[in-house]
């Protein structure tokens, strides 16, 4: 009798320490980062209609300010960090774009909604192009912002590319709508020596 009792206790004695290996192991391979507030920019343009005292939409752009480093505005450096690839357009969590309103690009029409950003430039340097995609599939994924290659690009639009009088620091991303046509807003990225544009046409304002 005592000796089933003694291997039974040496069992559950070592099932016990497999159990707390595991669980040690499993806790060790996945880490929490951050948890401090984390500033982030944000660009909004709002219409107000001052007769009917009603706003009857907004587009708002809120991201992360990654610095721009020197080594960046070597031709060759910059070439094969960002040819063929997709940039995040900015860092720590997604880039969002969020408009209440319908919107065109390029005669792409863009439900109002939420969407994800990024650039994507050509695998020759020459075509440089806003991406969407679609925040539900990745959440599904399950997908950091650093991981944007592996995300599902649902469209992209076409942005003008310019290099910058002046370099500067933090990514900037401004919305800035016509003054004869406020209809008419126009999207422009600037982050060290790059400067990328693309018109957006803002609709149902009526």
């Amino acid at each position: 009798m005592k000796r089933s009792h003694y291997v039974f206790a040496l069992i559950f004695l070592a099932g016990t320490t497999l159990y707390a290996q595991r669980s040690s192991e499993q806790q060790g391979s996945v880490r929490a980062l951050g948890g401090r507030s984390v500033p982030r920019a944000s660009a909004r343009v709002l219409f107000s209609n001052r007769a009917t005292n009603s706003f009857p939409g907004q587009l708002v752009i809120n991201f992360g300010q990654p610095v721009w480093k020197s080594e960046y505005e070597d031709p060759t450096t910059f070439d094969r960090m960002t040819n063929g690839r997709v940039w995040r357009m900015g860092n720590d969590f997604w880039t969002v774009l969020d408009t209440n309103v319908p919107l065109r690009i390029a005669g792409k029409d863009i439900a109002a909604g939420a969407y994800y950003l990024g650039v994507h430039r050509s695998e020759d340097g020459n075509t440089w192009s806003l991406a969407f995609m679609d925040p539900a599939k990745i959440r599904r994924a399950r997908l950091d912002a650093s991981e944007i290659a592996k995300a599902t690009i649902d469209f992209m639009v076409p942005m003008t590319f310019a290099k910058a009088e002046e370099a500067t620091e933090k990514l900037d991303i401004s919305l800035a709508s016509q003054k004869d046509a406020i209809e008419n807003v126009t999207i422009k990225v600037v982050w060290g020596t790059l400067q990328l544009t693309t018109l957006i046409q803002v609709m149902g304002l009526e």
